[in-house]
């Protein structure tokens, strides 16, 4: 049967744990309001807009050339609109996504590569029925927000009361839980994803599970329907452009089997077939309705559901709507739930849009889910029923990876919920997973020279190609500098993954564009891509990504003095994570290649690269000069990482020794010219301290490698622990009480450099986590939490900036490019914690 029976008490009076609730994670009932008032970052401070009005004039002449080629600028000048809605996504890595918010609305859509829509499609809902014997019937929406279709809001009942719902995410699950009191009813919605780590297979599948659960806690038996409905299209003008149908289907399975509705989308450049289904269980009845008009005719499926508690259920194709129209369907389940008892119903949305390409009309890729459900464009049915049979499985291997973390009590609670709620980037920061054919990884920007019998060759050709945007607003496919922050997440969870993806990036070093454009800071000229320097990303989804590489133009990035560096200390922290020879030694000479690019930016030969003056590193609008904290720290950490890397490889005598050389010259000049006596300054003309200033120290320490091989600091360690503690007292404490995280820029006087640049009073939030992640490794544990705890309460708690998490806050509640990378360095602190018990438990060991 599909209830079990079970003892309580007040209904009201029941704590969301009894209901399977976690105890960690993001909680808010469904009538929260943020306390704070937070917008987007819309104007600069008066000196900062008289410095960029001729950039700003040469970015409208470049928005104007992009507009003429049909084509969207890789930056939006106009922020997206600020709501405070989104929740945990639905959908697997690479597959596409949808955003469910906490309220309970489908709201944000990225299934066509690189584009999202950020529509609520009001029709998209869950609405209950409940019956007792003798009792009027209670029919209910369960959504507690406003609704401006007016015949919608005319036909149904709304406004389920928010004080009686909580919502609980913790990526890749939620949990809403809805009292009804007047029925003795408790609802719970949990809503699953097929995402854990270390699994290649279910982890990309383009669906998401809802299992409803109705706790009766009352004396006598109810009957309970919860009907799903569902708008064909994702709340686009593009849905009424007609050539959309629907139809039924039962699926009949040998391990069980599910009905439910296909949505067809046949006019869109990339077909995508949407799914609406419920399982088939002993007891449950599944029925459906295949079409309605949610403008026109949604009272009747409302009273449909009245009536009986079941749907008219017609397997018929419905007709193609015309230019103008909408259509939409419903699937309903049905139980009649024993008296204190509780009962189960599984629902499930799935689409399939196996082909995908871009803007540049180029190649055409089959997503990574195709490998086992076919490109055929018949796959939905098929991802319905394989979802509602493995999604406890799922869930299993959820939880076998959560708890450990979850029940470690030295952990705070905001940070169990922030290390797995960050992760919803994976899913809905524009990731793609295609297959890697042969046809389709040939690239003109790569270097395909590799032997297709390596292990690495395999490698690629098992796991396909992965690529995620930089952000939702800043739209460029696997942005390096960010990444450096962000591929802790990749690396501990999807390791495979991050080596296909450091793969490319290294079959990249050696290729050329000759495409000539003139950078929109500077206005000079510049190639798109030289050799020998690693890109900044590897595409626009406007163009051709894989293909065209460098879609960034604000910048010359190939004279970038950070990109060279992060690319070596990448590929010494994944050999360390995987310990693969094979990876190494094709990586080693491509980092020789980019280290000696770098050298040529030593201009005084000391040992030490020299920033230009300009913008050129990932700080892209804070410019350096000569000798810098944050180059010369990466610089030096490259060093030590090439020198480790030489002698693995058998190159003591030869590298190693030149690499050596060069480490020891260049860390007395970082030293000598950098050091005040408490941090290290900004660069040669500034002594801001600088909240990133021990980046290549963090990388160090996270692969244990911080001495030199006669065991002398890299850093020293007293200055290190200075710079942090100088970092806590200067960038983090004063800035609302220690609440804000670490702000990137700030005088020795303890005042915020508002000479340089807006990057300078900006909170990075990926930054932030990093600097918490070295506090850790450097034994300042409280201090690390305490600083990155800021982020948290400030994007989750106060500003409703959860699951859209910002590159930058500001102290003046404002913030910049919802929806960024670089928070998943938080998987960074992860990574440390873990670094510290593994180091721990050595030591012990060996005394």
């Amino acid at each position: 049967m599909a209830s079990e029976t079970w003892e309580s008490g007040n209904s009201m009076e029941l704590s969301l744990e009894h209901f399977g609730v976690p105890e960690f994670g993001w909680r808010v009932p469904l009538d929260y309001e943020f306390p704070e008032k937070w917008g987007p970052l819309k104007g600069l401070r008066f000196f900062e807009l008289i410095k960029l009005i001729p950039t700003f004039f040469r970015y409208l002449k470049f928005v104007w050339k992009m507009w003429m080629l049909g084509r969207r600028p890789f930056i939006d000048i106009v922020p997206i609109p600020f709501k405070t809605l989104y929740g945990v996504p639905i959908g697997g890595i690479g597959c596409g996504a949808i955003n469910r918010g906490w309220k309970g609305e489908f709201c944000r859509w990225s299934l066509t590569p690189g584009i999202y829509t950020y529509n609520v499609v009001e029709v998209n809902q869950f609405i209950v029925r409940i019956q007792r014997p003798n009792q009027p019937v209670y029919q209910q929406v369960l959504y507690p927000g406003k609704v401006s279709n007016k015949h919608l809001t005319q036909s149904w009942q709304w406004h389920f009361p928010g004080d009686r719902a909580h919502y609980h995410g913790l990526y890749p699950r939620a949990w809403t839980v809805y009292r009804i009191p007047e029925q003795d009813v408790t609802l719970v919605c949990r809503q699953v994803s097929s995402v854990f780590p270390n699994d290649y297979k279910d982890t990309c599948l383009p669906v998401g599970v809802f299992v409803w659960e109705v706790d009766n806690h009352a004396s006598t038996p109810v009957d309970v329907s919860i009907m799903f409905t569902w708008q064909n299209g994702i709340g686009a003008p593009s849905d009424k452009n007609g050539s959309r149908w629907n139809e039924g289907f039962c699926n009949k399975d040998t391990e069980g089997s599910c009905e439910g509705v296909l949505l067809h989308d046949d006019k869109s450049s990339m077909r995508c077939t949407m799914a609406v289904a419920a399982a088939n269980q002993e007891g449950v009845k599944v029925s459906y309705c295949t079409d309605f008009d949610p403008n026109t005719s949604a009272d009747e499926i409302w009273e449909d559901l009245l009536e009986d508690g079941h749907l008219n259920s017609s397997a018929v194709p419905t007709y193609e709507t015309e230019e103008g129209e909408l259509t939409a369907a419903a699937v309903c389940a049905s139980d009649r739930v024993a008296k204190k008892s509780r009962g189960k119903m599984e629902f499930v949305l799935a689409w399939d849009m196996p082909r995908i390409h871009f803007k540049g009309n180029g190649h055409s890729y089959n997503r990574r889910y195709t490998r086992w459900f076919g490109h055929d464009g018949k796959a939905a049915i098929k991802l319905c029923s394989y979802a509602l049979r493995s999604y406890s499985r799922w869930e299993k291997a959820i939880e076998s990876w959560q708890k450990p973390i979850l029940d470690e009590e030295s952990y705070p609670a905001w940070y169990k919920s922030a290390l797995f709620n960050e992760l919803y980037f994976m899913t809905d920061g524009g990731s793609i997973w295609v297959e890697s054919q042969e046809d389709q990884a040939s690239s003109s920007a790569g270097d395909r020279t590799q032997d297709p019998s390596s292990r690495i060759a395999k490698l690629k050709k098992d796991m396909g190609m992965f690529a995620y945007l930089e952000g939702h607003e800043y739209r460029m496919f696997n942005t390096y500098d960010v990444h450096f922050y962000a591929s802790f997440a990749l690396t501990m969870l999807w390791p495979q993954l991050q080596l296909c993806f450091q793969d490319f990036i290294g079959t990249c070093v050696h290729a050329t564009d000759d495409e000539s454009y003139y950078q929109i800071a500077s206005g000079q000229p510049a190639k798109r891509k030289l050799a020998n320097c690693v890109p900044h990303d590897i595409g626009d989804p406007e163009e051709e990504p894989w293909k065209r590489i460098n879609g960034y133009y604000q910048h010359d990035t190939c004279k970038w003095k950070d990109l060279n560096l992060k690319f070596v200390l990448i590929t010494f922290r994944d050999f360390y994570q995987i310990q693969d020879l094979a990876f190494l030694r094709e990586m080693y000479p491509k980092c020789k290649a980019v280290m000696e690019t770098a050298k040529l930016q030593d201009i005084d030969d000391d040992g030490l690269i020299d920033n230009s003056g300009t913008a050129d590193q990932t700080y892209d609008s804070w410019a350096m000069t000569g000798a810098s904290a944050y180059c010369g720290g990466l610089w030096l950490a490259a060093l030590r990482c090439m020198v480790e890397m030489a002698h693995i490889l058998g190159h003591e005598d030869t590298d190693a020794s030149e690499y050596s050389a060069l480490l020891d010259k260049g860390r007395k000049s970082y030293e000598d010219k950098l050091w005040n006596g408490k941090y290290y300054n900004y660069d040669s003309n500034s002594k801001t301290c600088m909240a990133d200033q021990t980046a290549g120290q963090w990388y160090l320490r996270a692969c244990n490698l911080t001495k030199d091989r006669s065991g002398v600091d890299i850093f020293p360690t007293d200055h290190v622990l200075s710079a942090l503690e100088t970092i806590y007292q200067k960038n983090v404490l004063p800035f609302r009480e220690g609440l804000l995280g670490a702000t990137n820029g700030v005088k020795p006087n303890g005042k915020i450099d508002y000479s340089a640049s807006l990057q300078c009073e900006e909170v990075w939030t990926g930054v932030t986590y990093g600097l918490a992640a070295h506090m850790i490794q450097e034994g300042l544990v409280k201090k690390g939490f305490q600083t990155a705890s800021g982020i948290y309460h400030t994007c989750y708690n106060r500003a409703g900036l959860g699951f859209q998490t910002p590159e930058a806050i500001l102290e003046t509640q404002h913030f910049r490019s919802t929806g960024y990378m670089r928070p998943l360095a938080i998987w960074a602190m992860q990574w440390a914690l873990e670094n510290r018990h593994n180091r721990a438990a050595s030591e012990d060991t060996t005394n």
